[in-house]
């Protein structure tokens, strides 16, 4: 049975990745005991610099691996046989949190395979994980490539621009079609609730809330700290925690109760 898949998603500059991050804090404060593993499926890598993690081995170096298998004569059963087994050497732990980069290829030419890989990663992942989250490329074209096909919940993260609303729309139409995407919200960063529910009432995307501008987050990305070190208390941590784990899309991410109280901090 799969586990729970999250995938964020949205225009380059909107500020995904720092949900992402501030979402992987949020979910690692309802002090679940089993692990998180966090997908940063950007070539760009922004994701690990958000959360201090560097993985020493990437999806790219199984992809790799895997075509100097088939290279060199091997049947096809083989490398898709090691599959499973390279995806688990290249995941890092840090306590309860997993993390798998995608990295990026050093040849030229498209980026065909390595989505391929990436869909094969979230699908194999999910069922031996009961939570992923994934820090999508921006825009539409992995969705597109139904490299995010297996994702159960997706989060739209928009700035109050009409082209990153444009975009968040564009992504819940193709993942319509291309993903298994139960729950969908949209979530807008770096504004005020007034302007977010603005912004709101000219789409038919569930609106989740706002994360607000943030003097922390701006000092943690300027040194750079990790923001799994943000306090609990952070702002825009709060945000996302409001807007995402207790509202709609939200639903069975959060850790139960214990002993019937809240989940603590």
């Amino acid at each position: 049975m799969s586990g729970t898949v999250i995938a964020v998603c949205g225009k380059g500059g909107a500020g995904k990745t720092t949900v992402c991050a501030l979402l992987a804090r949020a979910l690692l404060l309802e002090q679940r005991e089993q692990p998180l593993l966090v997908i940063d499926a950007d070539p760009c890598g922004g994701l690990g610099i958000a959360l201090g993690l560097r993985p020493r081995r990437t999806l790219d170096d199984v992809r790799r691996a895997l075509s100097a298998e088939l290279a060199q004569g091997a049947d096809l059963a083989g490398p898709l046989a090691a599959a499973e087994h390279l995806l688990l050497e290249a995941i890092e732990e840090h306590d309860r949190l997993c993390v798998l980069a995608v990295g990026r290829p050093e040849e030229e030419g498209c980026y065909c395979k390595l989505n391929a890989l990436l869909r094969v990663a979230v699908e194999t992942l999910g069922r031996r994980f009961p939570l992923v989250l994934v820090d999508a490329e921006a825009g539409v074209e992995q969705v597109n490539r139904r490299a995010m096909r297996a994702v159960s919940h997706l989060l739209l993260v928009t700035d109050l621009s009409v082209k990153g609303l444009h975009v968040a729309e564009e992504i819940r139409a193709v993942a319509a079609r291309t993903s298994d995407a139960r729950r969908v919200g949209l979530l807008v960063n770096r504004a005020r609730p007034d302007e977010a529910a603005a912004l709101g009432g000219r789409t038919s995307l569930p609106l989740l809330g706002a994360v607000p501008e943030d003097a922390a987050i701006r000092a943690f990305d300027a040194e750079p700290r990790s923001l799994l070190e943000l306090p609990s208390s952070t702002p825009a941590l709060c945000a996302v925690r409001a807007a995402v784990l207790e509202g709609e899309l939200g639903a069975g991410l959060r850790a139960p109760p214990a002993d019937g109280g809240s989940p603590s901090d």
